[in-house]
């Protein structure tokens, strides 16, 4: 099941949301640009999330060290292995990004991405302490984006598209499509279990989920609602348009 679109409107610009796609896309990039796949993986190694590492049981030679094991947890998250790994990302962070900043603000919602990409390394490093492998890229805290819309918008309609052999389009409730992406995540836990998760943090998903549904309730703006049923979100809106209206004929008074 791959989302191409929602149906849910925005206030503002996400500008953090766009900054973030840019920057992940710059940084990739450079990375495709290192004069071999050795540089390439070398870089996982230099500027990745290592839970060994940052738990101590491991440390990396002096002579490849970049940033601090704790500076790590946040380079990792604009460092992606493939360009199907980036665009992927990418997708579901464009499509769900832009409401959950719009519920927050820019500042809340750049400090909600950085706490769900951090929950996120924690929650792997917690499930395989020992690990030696880097961890790179945004899944984990686009995970949190995806806890918070569950909570704030479940009603949405998402175009998906489904493969069957040929391309199903169908728009389904949000909550379907995350719930659906959540239960996958335990579902690839357990069946990977032993080999590594073939290469993909299926816990730093879960866990950067799971911060998303705990930290939108701190972090979202006190007029919008939780389980939003799209006349909620008009109302909220209209609430919000009102307070502009006021503020803006008051800065524009013989005040200044």
């Amino acid at each position: 099941m791959i989302p191409l679109h929602d149906d849910n409107p925005t206030e503002i610009t996400p500008w953090v949301t766009i900054g973030i796609i840019a920057t992940c896309v710059a940084v990739f990039l450079w990375q495709v640009s290192l004069p071999s796949t050795d540089a390439f993986n070398l870089m996982a190694y230099r500027l990745g999330f290592i839970p060994s590492v940052l738990l101590g049981e491991n440390s990396l030679p002096p002579e490849i060290v970049l940033v601090s094991a704790e500076l790590s947890i946040v380079t990792s998250m604009f460092l992606h292995g493939s360009w199907m790994h980036l665009g992927g990302n990418m997708l579901y962070l464009w499509i769900f990004g832009n409401n959950v900043e719009d519920a927050m603000g820019h500042v809340r919602f750049a400090l909600f991405y950085l706490g769900c990409g951090a929950a996120a390394a924690l929650a792997q490093a917690a499930q395989d302490p020992s690990s030696t492998v880097p961890m790179i890229g945004a899944s984990g805290a686009i995970g949190g984006v995806l806890g918070a819309y569950i909570l704030l918008h479940p009603h949405a309609r998402i175009l998906v598209v489904i493969p069957f052999g040929f391309l199903i389009p169908l728009r389904i409730p949000a909550f379907v499509v995350l719930g659906v992406w959540f239960i996958f995540q335990f579902i690839a836990t357990a069946s990977s279990s032993g080999d590594e998760g073939g290469g993909v943090a299926y816990w730093a998903h879960i866990g950067g989920f799971l911060a998303g549904l705990v930290l939108v309730l701190v972090l979202k703006r006190r007029d919008v609602p939780l389980f939003d049923r799209g006349k909620d979100r008009g109302k909220a809106l209209s609430r919000r348009g009102r307070r502009s209206s006021k503020s803006k004929s008051w800065e524009e008074g013989p005040w200044g």
